[in-house]
């Protein structure tokens, strides 16, 4: 007989989080999915956020605690959903749960097995701009606080099981088929982020995780930036990847990936102007005589308090400049941006010693195929009554919440996540046991 919860959320960033905890403290037994190896989604990794500039982290963390805590919540991390199918009143969920080559159980997360490992790789939570090694905790704050092997750059030396106080680490490990009921659904999965080598004549040619093949190390995306700015940030300063210099004059690219049919996304990110202008004010306190310089079609500042924090920023002496960059090319290691300023006309020309393409949100289809819900044309979860009930998708007793369904901010993201939940206490007690 398979294992009973009442509800099944699908992805731990912060809506899957919001969503559990209201869940779970209103009595209901949960499970929690996520595919990566610690829940905490995109927001644990970003500096503060925008209009307030409060810390992300601060505000995170006690959301992960709580989850991981919450004696009505059972994590299912490093793992997927890889089917599901309604029976009678109850939904049939197949999970495949990955391996860590780590017992759960056994493992502290003391690190010495990260400390012993000869390996180093590019460090994905960073975007490539450190390494990690083969044996490794996924971040400070994990959670859970677990190490997993990467058995694809092990190299079976052993140093880690040797390290290991606990003797967790288990080479022998398999995917574990998993099989569950539950009475409802939430789907939480997310987005995907642009991947910038798309835009060839903007220099980027390497990948969300290894930044050392692009053509100018200089030029960066919007993620890896939050983290040069974070708290938590890989480097000691905020540096330019390249050479470890502090960039005086830093350019933000906007539309990177968005409001672009050239590849595929016609749709506006939404969040892309503020985390721009956001960071470009960051920049210009950790560097107080650097040049801050924002190139834009259109600045969408349409939340509460974005006006206000837009024209702060402006007044602070960030340099907007309305138009669209044709090409990035490199000069003695420093990006040079050519651009036609659309309200001139000018053909300009600007050197910087970083530049930062603020890379849009892109839809996560994958991660709810196998949920079977029906999709829009862009790959985000329909929602047949938007604007009346926008948790409700097609599928009776599957709710969806946060930016599955289309690019948001964190506060509607959270809202959603909020009457997601809601929406989901009504239908339990509807269908009853």
């Amino acid at each position: 007989m398979p294992e009973g919860y009442d509800a099944l959320v699908v992805g731990g960033g912060i809506a899957g989080m919001e969503a559990s905890l209201t869940l779970g403290d209103a009595g209901f037994d949960v499970l929690l999915v996520e595919k990566e190896p610690s829940i905490g989604g995109h927001m644990i990794q970003l500096s503060k956020v925008f209009p307030t500039t409060d810390c992300a982290g601060c505000i995170t963390t006690p959301k992960m605690a709580a989850t991981g805590k919450h004696p009505k919540i059972k994590l299912l991390t490093y793992s997927e959903v890889e089917g599901i199918e309604k029976t009678g009143k109850k939904f049939r969920v197949r999970i495949l749960k990955k391996p860590r080559y780590v017992d759960e159980n056994a493992c502290i997360g003391c690190g010495r097995c990260e400390q012993a490992c000869p390996v180093l790789i590019p460090k994905e939570w960073e975007y490539g701009l450190i390494g990690r090694k083969a044996a490794y905790i996924p971040f400070e704050m994990a959670t859970p606080k677990k190490a997993l092997i990467d058995l694809d750059n092990c190299i079976m030396c052993g140093r880690c099981e040797r390290a290991c106080p606990k003797e967790a680490i288990n080479f022998l490990q398999e995917p574990e088929e998993i099989e569950v009921e539950v009475k409802a659904v939430i789907i939480a999965t997310g987005y995907n982020l642009f991947s910038p080598e798309k835009k060839k004549e903007y220099g980027y040619t390497g990948n969300l995780t290894v930044i050392h093949t692009s053509a100018n190390p200089n030029i960066i995306h919007g993620m890896q930036m939050e983290r040069l700015l974070a708290p938590s940030r890989p480097y000691h300063a905020l540096v330019r990847p390249g050479d470890g210099k502090v960039p005086e004059r830093v350019a933000w690219v906007l539309c990177t990936g968005s409001r672009d049919k050239s590849v595929g996304n016609p749709l506006c990110s939404r969040v892309c102007c503020m985390y721009s202008i956001k960071q470009a004010l960051l920049y210009s306190s950790a560097v107080p005589f650097g040049e801050a310089a924002i190139y834009y079609m259109d600045i969408r500042a349409f939340g509460k308090g974005f006006e206000e924090f837009y024209n702060m920023v402006r007044e602070l002496g960030v340099e907007f400049i309305k138009g669209k960059v044709a090409k990035i090319e490199s000069r003695n290691g420093n990006p040079v941006i050519i651009a036609e300023n659309t309200e001139t006309g000018e053909i300009m020309e600007e050197e910087y010693d970083m530049v930062v393409l603020a890379i849009g949100l892109l839809s996560n289809p994958e991660a709810v195929k196998a949920l079977g819900v029906e999709l829009d044309q862009y790959g985000f979860v329909a929602q047949p009554q938007e604007n009346s009930n926008p948790a409700v998708t097609d599928k009776e007793g599957i709710f969806v919440a946060g930016t599955a369904t289309c690019p948001k901010d964190i506060p509607d993201t959270v809202a959603e996540a909020s009457a997601a939940a809601a929406q989901c206490i009504a239908y339990l007690e509807e269908v009853g046991s």
